[in-house]
């Protein structure tokens, strides 16, 4: 089992407390929080400053301000992210607007013993190598000819397309990889690559239309198309996707019964799911091969109530400490 050392913080009115610990991630995962850090200083750098119009106020009223001013920024900020990476096209609820910004701000980091990994919610620009690892997956699960990937490919990403149009009740992750050198240090920005993805359905309006059989219950939440790039593999990558979905699911779904499917043939995933706690709850008839499906199982886990804080040691594979933040 993994070491997993869990760290959340959902109140964004703590926000001020939590400044000094991104940018010290900042630092070692530039891909989490380098565009969000970059639009902030934007738009900072365009408020008109208060020094120039308040010369003869208060301190208090200085004070009051630059509390404003801080809160006109973080919104800013946040609806940035809406436009730019959350653009749904319809009205969002006070609910559904509280989501989006949980969902900006979740991040689960990974610590290997030959790198670091951290997991997050898909951006816009990072569609197409998405849509390349989906693609790669799907032709070689399906034993699809190589003539096929460029089909294949129109037809994941016009399926991811659909699925932002139910954010937040249905989120794409992606999982980023940093190897380590042979100095036991960690290589720069350049050579972090995308590792995996994993979606999300967090309820019944995030469900899909069509699920695979057997059909899981729509008003509970259902992990799916996780898959971990081919030469990282063996790593615990895939491990750390299902535990980050696992995170978000437990701070965002009223309900704590996460579902899955399972092939029948694929033994490693399997297992792993096993020692996760998923449990078969369902396994396809024999009538799936009419239709030239593999059979499946339909596997379900009961998440607890609240996530543990500190540090939980346990032994999986090669993972050293790991933890979540918002």
């Amino acid at each position: 089992m993994a070491a997993v050392s869990i760290a959340l913080a959902f109140s964004f009115d703590s926000l001020k407390h939590n400044q000094s610990k991104k940018l010290n991630l900042s630092s070692r995962y530039p891909s989490l929080y380098s565009s969000r850090s970059h639009r902030s200083s934007l738009r900072l750098a365009s408020l008109p400053s208060s020094s120039h119009s308040s010369s003869i106020s208060t301190a208090t009223e200085t004070g009051e301000e630059e509390e404003e001013e801080e809160s006109t920024i973080k919104s800013t900020s946040s609806y940035d992210f809406l436009e730019e990476t959350f653009r749904t096209g319809r009205f969002l609820s006070n609910a559904e607007l509280e989501k989006l910004k949980s969902l900006e701000g979740f991040a689960y980091f990974q610590e290997l013993e030959s790198g670091s990994m951290w997991v997050r919610v898909m951006r816009k620009d990072e569609m197409d190598s998405t849509v390349n690892l989906l693609a790669e997956s799907f032709g070689e699960s399906m034993m699809l000819p190589s003539g096929y990937q460029s089909v294949l490919r129109f037809l994941v990403k016009q399926y991811l397309i659909e699925r932002r149009e139910v954010l937040p009740h249905a989120v794409t992750l992606v999982g980023f990889f940093r190897k380590k050198t042979d100095q036991g240090e960690e290589e720069d920005e350049e050579v972090v690559e995308m590792a995996g993805t994993v979606e999300v359905c967090l309820d019944k309006r995030g469900a899909n239309a069509s699920p695979p059989s057997p059909t899981p219950p729509k008003e509970s939440p259902y992990v799916c198309n996780m898959t971990v790039k081919e030469n990282l593999r063996r790593r615990g990558i895939g491990w750390h996707l299902l535990k980050a979905s696992e995170e978000l699911i437990s701070q965002l779904s009223p309900s704590k019964d996460v579902y899955l499917h399972c092939r029948m043939v694929d033994e490693a995933p399997f297992n792993m799911y096993k020692k996760a706690g998923y449990e078969v709850v369902k396994t396809d008839t024999v009538l799936v091969l009419l239709m030239l499906q593999r059979r499946k199982h339909l596997m379900r886990k009961k998440l607890p109530t609240s996530t543990t804080s500190g540090s939980d040691t346990v032994g999986f594979d090669n993972e050293v400490t790991s933890s979540a933040t918002v």
